[in-house]
């Protein structure tokens, strides 16, 4: 597997910046939007928890169960960009994940921040 199945985050130029920082150097909050979050649950497949058991017996990465987490991470990533974009924002501030069980079954997965339509400050 290639290092692009264990990585996430946005490419280049995105029309809704996301950060994990509490401002954005070089802009300036015009408004704040308030939470945003995106939320998904991913239910546990039987087969690559007898993986995981088996592999957890000799040690070493559970590369299957990563790829899931990376994948689901991602997904809520992409939907807490929509929420934020959908109530005018151009980026999210002090972003964050959740990850918790979800009653036995599954993994919860909230990514949220602060949506705020930001602007450049001007140079000079």
């Amino acid at each position: 597997m290639g290092i692009e199945e264990y990585g996430g985050g946005q490419g280049p130029a995105p029309e809704v910046l996301v950060v994990t920082t509490n401002d954005l150097p070089g802009h300036r909050v015009r408004e704040v939007l308030g939470e945003v979050f995106g939320l998904t649950v991913r239910s546990r497949h039987l087969g690559s928890q007898i993986g995981a058991g088996l592999k957890s017996l000799v040690g070493g990465e559970l590369r299957g169960l990563t790829k899931t987490l990376v994948e689901t991470r991602n997904q809520a990533m992409e939907r807490l960009v929509e929420q934020a974009r959908a109530r005018g924002a151009n980026a999210v501030l002090a972003f964050r994940f959740d990850v918790t069980e979800a009653a036995d079954v599954g993994t919860e997965v909230c990514a949220y921040g602060t949506a705020v339509v930001v602007e450049r400050e001007p140079v000079g």
